[in-house]
């Protein structure tokens, strides 16, 4: 298998301009609803950090809307899209796995559609630095593609892009290995232009003490 951080790095550069029409034709997916319930958790005006904000798509923009906003994009073509969608906010290009923020920097952390893109065995210590990088009662948004034992690199939006599955006890796993206490978790499926894909959603908190 190739570099899989090279194939999403190069992946989503490729497909910077189609990406948008794609996400148009997605039906059935969550986000809306579980940013909504993370909107009620935060408070007046906090500081959020998006892992993988792709080019501002309309759950970004509110996000930045909100308060202080960070995205974090392993594509530089993408980031280049968002910084001119929302230049009031923060845009890093950098790799997740390489990030460093001081502990207690944010109220939340999201990760929607990015975990998917991460080998499993590296998952473990991003998480732990999410964690950190959380203030206490500080909220993590994310979401995992359930497709269990399976790495491989497919073709999408015609371009080779590597995908992890994960299960949801592994991922329960993992959250209260990072610290986290969850709030809520499902497995919703949703249709792609492809066919439908299945992913399971989690809300978690850091303890406040």
């Amino acid at each position: 298998m190739s570099d899989p951080k090279r194939l999403v790095e190069e992946g989503y550069d490729a497909m910077a301009a189609r990406l948008d029409e794609w996400q148009k034709e997605v039906s059935g997916s969550p986000r809306m609803r579980y940013l909504e319930q993370l909107l009620t958790l935060l408070p007046p005006e906090p500081d959020v950090l998006e892992l993988g904000c792709g080019a501002a798509v309309d759950s970004t923009r509110i996000l930045a809307e909100r308060g202080s906003f960070t995205g974090v994009d392993i594509s530089e073509a993408q980031i280049a899209l968002a910084r001119k969608r929302l230049p009031q906010a923060t845009f890093i290009h950098a790799d997740l796995s390489a990030l460093a923020f001081a502990p207690r920097s944010f109220d939340a952390v999201v990760a929607l559609y990015v975990l998917l893109h991460i080998p499993r065995a590296e998952l473990d210590p991003p998480l732990g630095r999410v964690a950190s990088w959380l203030r206490p009662g500080g909220l993590l948004l994310a979401n995992t593609l359930v497709r269990e034992g399976s790495e491989a690199v497919e073709q999408w939006l015609g371009v080779p892009m590597f995908f992890s599955g994960s299960d949801p006890a592994a991922d329960r796993t993992r959250i209260a290995e990072a610290g986290l206490a969850l709030l809520q978790e499902e497995v919703v499926a949703q249709q792609d232009p492809e066919g439908e894909l299945a992913f399971h959603w989690l809300l978690a908190q850091k303890p406040r003490v």
